[in-house]
């Protein structure tokens, strides 16, 4: 397996069998970033350090072999950089202080800051493409526009973003605004990692799944295809992976609606559902999560049924979300083996 297999199955190739990286591959379950973590004392250092960064992007790819490698940092360091304070409490996760639709137009003016205080990611990304071997992609990603701005407006998760929502419906004008810059600095910060050496970069839409169609067109279709085309402006050839999450009946437009090369599935999506989106383009995922966990029968015929259904076509094996850090690294060695030694 060769980073150009990897590019090829992105770009709508078969290969066989596919190419493998988990999303959240570095990450707590595995004991030498616990260690890393601690030592970094916060996880905004653990993300803005390119010493530690880079340990803890590579840590799963000398354990695993993974195809692909995807740079460690968090999604909220676009609006962070944006000058929005930023903190992560353990146990409970991001803060931010709330976002007030008065405070938007000056959101839009932040200038020259924005790129200084990514430049420690874009070393990183730098230092990954020069370490990793040449087999081995380098992914670089950020958060779509409406799953940032609904950590923006609530200040934290919320189980539905209604916070978001009711803001959206409630100031549609100030709430485009706010997806329009997100949009911009976003595009502008996927450059910059493409520009570092990145092959491939995956967009995040974790909360797609909360919306209705009209909603989810005006605020996850229109800004993703706004920061696509940006971004292919300056990097044509560069492979996008669109995450929708959640996205339900409404994957089926959203590759042709925003560009994006590749869909990344949840594990709600149907088989029969992803071998028809198979056939417009590279799909990826989608195993349950919680079947890694468990481990057992449970992950073998989950990884059978996947590559049964959609091992014939352009497919990028994957989780269909994060690995979670209870899960035991012996059934990751085993997701990762019975992929690799499969036949068709």
């Amino acid at each position: 397996m060769t980073a150009r297999n990897f590019i090829e199955a992105v770009n709508g190739q078969t290969v066989f069998p596919p190419p493998i990286w988990m999303m959240r591959q570095a990450g707590r379950y595995l004991p030498e970033y616990r260690s890393m973590r601690q030592k970094a004392g916060s996880f905004l250092d653990l993300c803005y350090n390119p010493d530690f960064a880079v340990e803890v992007t590579l840590q799963p790819i000398r354990r695993f072999g993974f195809d692909a490698a995807i740079l460690f940092s968090d999604i909220l360091v676009v609006p962070h950089a944006l000058g929005r304070d930023l903190r992560f409490e353990e146990g409970v996760g991001p803060r931010m202080e709330p976002l007030a639709e008065a405070e938007i137009d000056d959101l839009a003016q932040e200038g020259g800051d924005f790129h200084n205080r990514l430049a420690p990611i874009y070393e990183t990304v730098g230092r990954l493409r020069s370490t990793l071997a040449p087999e081995t992609a380098l992914i670089g990603f950020c958060g779509a526009p409406w799953t940032v701005a609904t950590y923006m407006i609530a200040g934290r998760g919320t189980p539905d973003q209604a916070p978001a929502r009711l803001f959206g419906y409630s100031s549609p004008e100030a709430f485009a605004r706010l997806l329009d810059v997100i949009a911009v600095r976003s595009a502008e910060y996927l450059i910059r990692q493409a520009d570092a050496g990145a092959d491939a970069l995956q967009i995040f839409d974790s909360w797609a799944g909360v919306l209705d169609e009209e909603s989810f067109q005006a605020w996850c279709v229109r800004p993703m295809a706004e920061i696509v085309r940006r971004v292919r402006a300056r990097h044509p050839h560069v492979p996008i992976i669109g995450f929708p999450k959640g996205a339900g009946a409404f994957y089926g437009d959203y590759r042709a609606a925003t560009g994006v090369t590749v869909l990344g599935l949840d594990w709600t999506v149907p088989l029969g559902q992803a071998r028809a989106l198979q056939k417009r383009g590279a799909v990826q995922g989608n195993l349950d999560p919680m079947r890694l966990c468990a481990g057992g029968r449970a992950l073998d015929e989950g990884v059978d049924a996947i590559l049964e259904a959609l091992g014939g076509g352009p497919l990028i094996f994957n989780l269909g979300h994060g690995v979670t850090p209870q899960t035991p690294i012996a059934h990751v060695e085993r997701m990762v083996s019975r992929v690799r030694e499969a036949s068709r």
